[in-house]
């Protein structure tokens, strides 16, 4: 009797033992499988980390010093980092995270600033060596296509078929020589075949490189494909389905997004001088502010203020073109400067005499102020000869997805 109430004893101690073994077991597993949350390269297992907003006027000092980190390591690491990154250009909204001790003090250790979704700079000064480093999220890309029909804006339809409205700005880019966009048509359409950037394969990061489109403007098609045909300088450049240069030697506007307000008419009556006075630019109204480009390459001749064309700039492109924006807010060229086609030459403003802010364009052929939307605008150089049939051939399937999307009825 005894013998047996002795067995059952100590058979109770191995089962227990054995369990608790087991349960020890577990839970070493279960604490080799929990994964490091690593980010930026840092273990944020290691750190109290706080994620926050820069808010308006708020400076780098402010921040580090509400973290615990004084005036003096302050003005050391602004000196030391600013050949990387210069603290005063902190902008409001931007996200940032700290890295701060996980002891009592809640000392800050590193300062990481989201320059954008996809951009990051890390300021670590947790040892006695301050560095600072830009960094990159990973960002992967998928090829996604899109079509529809123009009912208001080109943006408003893009975003009612679920295509990234951004979009808009970069077709209304490879269109500019060829379409104008302040005219778009209702039952005009599109399709767009382009790449979509995504962070961590889920946090959209914006739009890539559009590979390939088509608009059909006012019944007339129009194929754009993106290609490299200069090898050396491998810039894309977009073509037709002829291998035509999209591009022109002159943009069809000088500025981005606006409207016509005033065209070019010889007999307009214009309100400042309450007769009939020939209007013989061009006006694109458009806020305050905005930028206005150079519609080609050339140089300034003229930039001053004269009058009733206000703050204004000439540009010579060749010996048959120039071009003149006038009522100017600010200039940002002087004259013999030479300027590319798209580069800010000023801002819209209301200098001289003007009702509104606008930018009057003048367009000059052969001396002569010409209506620059009627005139037939020469082409960027024509794609080699010998390259054609590899684009041909390289343009085919694009252009097949592109063909068999459909309109919807």
């Amino acid at each position: 009797m005894r013998f047996s109430y002795l067995f059952l004893i100590t058979a109770i101690f191995f089962i227990s033992c054995s369990d608790e073994t087991s349960s020890s077991k577990e839970s070493e597993t279960a604490a080799e499988i929990k994964k490091p949350r690593i980010k930026f390269g840092y273990n944020l297992d290691n750190y109290k980390v706080i994620n926050d907003t820069i808010n308006h006027g708020e400076s780098f000092g402010e921040i580090l010093d509400r973290h615990h980190i004084w005036y003096p390591k302050i003005l050391e690491i602004s000196k030391k980092i600013k050949s990387t990154f210069d603290v005063r250009r902190l902008r409001a909204g931007k996200p940032y995270t700290i890295l701060a001790k996980k002891d009592s003090t809640e000392k800050a250790q590193v300062f990481i600033y989201q320059n954008d979704l996809i951009n990051y700079t890390i300021v670590d000064f947790k040892d006695s060596v301050i560095t600072a480093e830009k960094g990159k999220r990973k960002v992967t890309t998928i090829i996604k296509k899109g079509q529809g029909t123009i009912t208001s804006s080109l943006s408003q339809s893009l975003d009612a078929q679920g295509v990234n409205p951004v979009l808009a700005n970069d077709l209304s880019e490879i269109y500019a020589w060829t379409i104008d966009f302040f005219r778009l048509q209702k039952n005009d359409k599109f399709k767009v075949i382009y790449e979509q950037k995504f962070i961590d394969d889920t946090i959209p990061a914006g739009i890539g490189n559009i590979k390939a489109a088509y608009f059909e403007h006012v019944g007339k098609p129009f194929y754009a494909f993106s290609y490299v045909a200069d090898t050396i300088m491998q810039i894309e450049e977009y073509y037709d389905e002829e291998a035509h240069h999209l591009r022109r030697a002159f943009l069809k506007a000088p500025l981005k997004f606006s409207r016509i307000s005033s065209r070019y008419n010889l007999k307009r009556k214009i309100a400042h001088y309450g007769r009939v006075k020939a209007h013989k630019g061009t006006d694109f109204a458009a806020p305050v502010g905005s930028p206005i480009m150079s519609t080609a390459n050339g140089r300034v001749i003229e930039s001053r203020y004269k009058g009733a064309n206000g703050n204004y700039v000439k540009i010579r492109h060749n010996s048959t073109y120039s071009t003149q924006y006038l009522h100017m807010k600010k200039r940002k060229v002087k004259v013999g400067d030479y300027v590319k086609q798209g580069q800010v030459i000023g801002t819209v403003g209301m200098t001289g005499s003007t009702s509104g802010p606008h930018v009057c364009y003048r367009f000059w052929k052969n001396g002569v102020q010409v209506d620059p939307l009627k005139q037939k605008l020469p082409a960027a150089e024509p794609m080699k000869k010998s390259i054609k049939p590899h684009y041909l051939e390289f343009i085919q399937s694009i252009k097949e997805e592109l063909d068999d999307l459909k309109f919807e009825e």
